[in-house]
């Protein structure tokens, strides 16, 4: 913990400048709620005005690749959240080789989520590849709409996160952010992962697991 902190300008000390960083991570994270809040407003509403139709297409989804894909992201956010204490340590190597762990995670989850949609494929029931005619009626249409927009949106998000843990990682490990004086980097990138792996978690049970 000896390593001097770089400071920046309007900051006085280290303690305010990592404040400010965190409440910017805040900031965007609360936007990216309302981009997801708006997705889930609208899978609840579809819910409660057509409970059964709901219900009987989340039953035509890949539960058990879904729920594979639960446990791969609460992997690697327990990956994060030690790369994470390891970066306040000083141990970058241990920190970059846990963020290196946590990408390799999300490219699995990404794996098998490009797996399920071509499996949904073939089944007739992925909208833009499928015929309206495949589905049993109009809610079942509307449901995997929103199901595909709502997985497609979050492996967005999800392929971000990749990219930047993998950029972080790095970079660390080539000296290029010092550690612990730039650990406010590797807390607001966990952050986000965590964000992400938090709309899967409630993604999953919304879309899978009506009953």
């Amino acid at each position: 913990m000896s390593e001097r902190i770089e400071l920046h300008e309007p900051f006085s000390d280290a303690a305010q400048q990592h404040e400010a960083g965190m409440l910017g991570m805040y900031v965007f994270l609360g936007t990216e709620m309302m981009l997801f809040g708006g997705v889930f407003a609208v899978i609840f509403v579809t819910r409660a005005l057509h409970p059964a139709e709901f219900v009987a297409a989340s039953q035509k989804l890949h539960v058990f690749i879904g729920a594979l894909n639960t446990g791969v992201l609460l992997t690697s956010s327990f990956a994060v959240a030690l790369a994470v204490a390891f970066a306040r340590a000083a141990r970058a190597r241990l920190a970059a080789g846990l963020l290196v762990a946590a990408a390799g995670l999300g490219l699995v989850f990404l794996g098998l989520k490009a797996f399920e949609y071509t499996l949904e494929i073939h089944e007739g029931l992925l909208p833009l590849f499928s015929r309206p005619a495949n589905f049993s009626g109009p809610v079942e249409h509307l449901f995997m709409n929103l199901y595909l927009v709502a997985t497609s949106l979050h492996a967005i998000h999800m392929t971000i996160g990749v990219v930047l843990l993998t950029g972080l990682a790095w970079r660390i490990a080539r000296g290029g952010v010092p550690l612990p004086g730039r650990v406010a980097l590797v807390e607001n990138s966990g952050l986000y992962w965590h964000f992400v792996d938090v709309i899967w978690v409630f993604l999953y049970p919304a879309l899978y697991l009506a009953r």
